[in-house]
């Protein structure tokens, strides 16, 4: 005898559907090719930089932007060239500047070779997409006390500050689903108790947790295995938050006739939860996505501004942010310090901007328009 089949209902937006309104809308397009270069830089990072991470020329500590010339002598244009900078002592001030050389040109090169490294973590080479020829030194955003180009890591501090975001989402999204599934599917004093626990975690004070964290974590870690342990951490913590929504719309979804029908015909409750139930949260779950990448990002930020994060050498936004603040004096100098402060304003403007057509596109009373 045939075993019956349990009707399903599809209410889902096809991808079809939500890659046409991202694309149709010009502020999430426009977010969408911002955040593609964004990580396209990051990815290849290496490449696209003049110098390496770990590379640093003590004689250029808190060195100006290099000025790039694109006139000789006569007034003519030509290829863009830099002079080397020396560091001498204001006979008048006592204070430390830079004074340009010029006496030999540094025409700025393409395809330059450079520190070696590894792209992607198994491509090994040592070509960089421009540079100039050795003493001189071309740092487009200054570099910091200890000679590392600014602009370089920049590059370098995307690939953290960028990447913590979705490490956080595939820690706490799958805890905060299955468990605010199995407590709304339950129901009863199984929900009761889930969700009281689920309360006590959101009751703790992460930024209490993470200073006593940071108290008590080896000394011999390095930044990133720091960072990423007191990351998985908050991961945690965090999923009891989307396991508070999940439940209360799986609550209202399991009386549907779909679940019911194959909960009648002997379907296991959990496999009922997986197939049937938590599908029709997806809509909620790719939104809550993009806005929960955001709150990772300014946690990361956050901590390496008070010290608790990224550690130096280690490049990322948060901390080359703190080096800034570090040096106020100079900011009216050189305000392109700030500049990874306004990357991390310009990446979290972009995924709300994404966040909230994808929102307009999924909700079912908003799409039918679309």
């Amino acid at each position: 005898m045939a075993t019956a089949q349990a009707p399903v209902i599809n209410t889902r937006v096809s991808r079809k559907t939500v890659v046409r309104g991202l694309w149709k809308d010009r502020v999430s397009r426009s977010a969408l090719l911002v955040l593609f270069c964004f990580y396209f830089a990051a990815a290849f990072a290496d490449f696209l930089t003049p110098y390496g991470m770990e590379f640093n020329d003590p004689s250029y500590g808190n060195a100006p932007a290099t000025p790039i010339h694109i006139q000789d002598e006569s007034g003519n244009f030509c290829a863009p060239y830099v002079y080397r900078m020396t560091q001498e002592n204001d006979p008048e001030t006592y204070k430390q500047i830079f004074v340009l050389q010029p006496d030999t040109k540094y025409p700025i090169k393409l395809f330059v070779k450079g520190d070696e490294y590894t792209m992607l973590g198994f491509i090994p080479g040592n070509l960089h997409l421009f540079g100039v020829d050795s003493p001189c030194r071309l740092y487009l955003l200054g570099a910091d006390m200890n000679g590392r180009d600014n602009f370089s890591r920049l590059f370098f501090g995307a690939q953290k500050s960028l990447t913590i975001g979705f490490l956080g989402l595939l820690i706490a999204f799958p805890i905060g689903i299955v468990y605010g599934g199995i407590s709304g599917y339950c129901g009863g004093l199984i929900d009761v108790f889930m969700m009281r626990f689920a309360e006590a975690i959101m009751s703790i004070p992460s930024l209490y947790l993470l200073i006593g964290l940071a108290a008590i974590l080896p000394v011999g870690m390095s930044s990133s295995q720091r960072f990423a342990l007191i990351t998985v951490i908050l991961s945690f913590i965090s999923w009891a938050g989307l396991a508070r929504v999940i439940r209360g719309m799986v609550l209202s979804i399991r009386e549907e006739e779909f679940v019911q029908a194959a909960k009648s015909i002997g379907m296991p409750d959990f496999q009922n939860i997986v197939k049937h139930v938590i599908p029709q949260t997806s809509s909620y779950l790719i939104i809550a996505a993009t806005l929960q990448v955001p709150s990772f990002i300014l946690a990361e930020s956050g901590l390496s501004l008070i010290g608790l994060g990224i550690q130096q050498p280690d490049a990322s936004w948060g901390n080359m942010l703190k080096a800034a603040m570090d040096q106020p004096n100079e900011l009216l100098n050189q305000p392109w310090l700030l500049a990874p402060g306004f990357l991390i304003f310009i990446t979290i403007l972009c995924f709300n901007c994404i966040g909230d057509v994808l929102r307009d596109v999924l909700d079912p009373k908003l799409s039918g328009g679309r």
